[in-house]
This record gives structure tokens, sequence and C-alpha cells, in this order.
């Protein structure tokens, strides 16, 4: 098993930043790639960005490139999201997921762990 808890979700105005943490515990080396998703209110979770253990690849989605930027410390199995330039429609729970296999997915149901969740919120 694979134990994900994700930090440093809060509260940040429109055009600031934040950054989530998440830490991973357990079995990490059965994983190959980390994942961010976020969820709002009433609407499905959604892919934010992904990468692999090594650092040597990240994937984002359209709405947050430029914008958001995933990073690894392996030395701590951890994985940062920094997040930029933040936007109204950036509000969610952010949650953090790992996966088994090395391909790159942005599909909820591709990944086999799940941290509890960190809310951000963005004031206009």
């Amino acid at each position: 098993q694979v134990l994900l808890v994700e930090s440093g979700g809060g509260l940040a105005q429109a055009g600031g930043s934040l950054r989530l943490s998440c830490a991973a515990s357990g079995r990490t080396r059965s994983t190959a790639v980390m994942g961010w998703f976020r969820q709002a209110p009433g609407q499905e979770r959604q892919f934010v960005a992904a990468i692999n253990w090594s650092g040597g690849t990240t994937y984002y989605a359209d709405s947050v490139k430029g914008r958001f930027t995933i990073s690894t410390d392996n030395a701590k199995n951890t994985v940062h999201l920094q997040m930029d330039s933040l936007k109204p429609e950036d509000t969610a729970v952010y949650y953090c997921a790992a996966r088994a296999g090395g391909m790159f997915l942005n599909r909820p149901d591709g990944y086999d762990y799940w941290g509890q969740g960190t809310q951000v919120t963005v004031s206009s």
C-alpha cells in the first residue's frame, strides 16, 4: 500500500501563489507516476499535472500550463505543485495520486492511490 498526504492548501488572492506538497510513504517504489487532480463542487475530478519520480518528464493540463509547476523531491518521497498566477477558477479540492504504471494518464481511474485532498480557494 501507498499512503499519500497532501498539505499546503489554503486561501490566496487572484494572481497569488500557493505550493502544495504530497508526502508518499509505504511501498512508494511500486509507483512510477505521480499526479495532481482537482475537483470543484458539482464537477468531475479533473487532471492538473503529472510527473515521473525521476522528474524527467512532466505533463500538464492546458488550463494550468505556464502557471503551475510539478516537481519531485526523491530524497523525501514528496511531490510538489507550485501554483502561480492563481485564478478564481482554480478553486477546488486538490488531490495527489499515484499510479504503478509508467504511462502518463489524465484519467482518475488510471491512478491506484489517492490522498485525502486539500482545499485551495482563490478569491477575486
